[in-house]
């Protein structure tokens, strides 16, 4: 009895410390090219922590929740990272993390990355699914469906906390050389895509909003420094 007791406690130990963990994004190198999760797709239990590394660079990424019938949108009520730029150089001291935590395991979760730049990287086929039917309405059909999305992915920011996953914070450590912005807060209500917009070149860049003239710098700005770095030239 006891020994039964004791197998059952660390079952549920076991079950409540369960962790993951996906690549956001990958470099040119990769099998699969740079707009990727790796592994994009994966089933976990209620309670299981999945972590997101943000690793490619350079890279500038999200986790956003959407939906099988329009992928490239955020889900109305869906959880959201935020994005997060990776520079080429130098190396980060420590590897930006978001935790999403499932609370629903009886449903299929289906997310993507909203980043624009230099194209829509969802478009790329830059999704992932948790818990996806291998029949159906399966993560190869949900790819699918969003390599052939046109458009523009809205930029909405929504919350921490999505449908069947939760965050209770959001991405850190934030090292130097790393930029977060566009970051979900527990009730979400960000800004539109009328207002905002990721920037950048290649896997995209720095912060900017769409009705400066500063935030069209920076995006210049950026595009210049990445295509700079790419060629080894040193800018004074």
């Amino acid at each position: 009895m006891l020994f039964a007791v004791a197998v059952s406690a660390l079952s549920l130990a076991s079950v409540a410390s369960a962790q993951m963990v996906v690549k956001v994004g990958a470099e040119a190198t990769d099998n699969g090219g740079v707009f990727q999760f790796i592994p994009p797709t994966m089933t976990a239990s209620n309670g299981t922590t999945i972590t997101f590394q943000f690793t490619g660079a350079p890279g500038n990424h999200s986790v956003t929740q959407s939906t099988f019938a329009d992928p490239c949108n955020p889900a109305p009520g869906g959880f959201d990272s935020g994005w997060v730029f990776i520079p080429t150089s130098p190396a980060l001291s420590s590897t930006p993390e978001w935790n999403l935590t499932i609370t629903d395991d009886s449903k299929p979760i289906w997310f993507f990355c909203k980043q624009l730049i230099p194209s829509p990287h969802c478009a790329a086929g830059m999704v992932g699914a948790i818990n996806a039917p291998t029949t159906g309405n399966t993560f190869q059909q949900f790819q699918t469906t969003a390599k052939s999305f046109k458009g523009t992915p809205n930029q909405t920011v929504n919350g921490l906390v999505g449908i069947g996953a939760s965050a209770s914070a959001g991405i850190g450590p934030i090292p130097s050389g790393a930029i977060a912005y566009g970051q979900a807060t527990a009730s979400g209500g960000g800004p539109a895509a009328t207002n905002t917009a990721p920037a950048g070149s290649g896997t995209g860049g720095a912060p900017a909003t769409t009705t400066s003239g500063a935030a069209s710098s920076v995006v210049a700005n950026s595009f210049v420094a990445m295509l700079a770095a790419a060629l080894g030239i040193v800018l004074v």
